[in-house]
């Protein structure tokens, strides 16, 4: 299932995302989205998680949570 964070930290880098939602089950795929000028953070990113049932408990538990100073959105990005 693909996910979709927003609001990220401009500072927050691919493996903290990564490692944010390991803790709720396997992550194939984390791909911060950057900037092409800037190579910044555009502040969102798809992670997926092929067990569905666990990419549930991961949106569920993370949407509007505080992560590196910033409340985040979580939600299904679609396939």
């Amino acid at each position: 299932m693909k996910i979709l964070v927003r609001n990220l930290s401009r500072d927050t880098i691919e493996h903290d995302v990564r490692k944010l939602f390991l803790d709720y089950g396997r992550v194939t795929e984390c791909t911060l989205v950057l900037d092409k000028e800037t190579g910044t953070s555009k502040g969102f990113a798809f992670v997926t998680m092929p067990n569905v049932e666990e990419a549930k408990v991961a949106i569920k538990e993370l949407n509007l949570t505080m992560f590196a100073g910033n409340k985040i959105r979580v939600k299904f990005a679609g396939h």
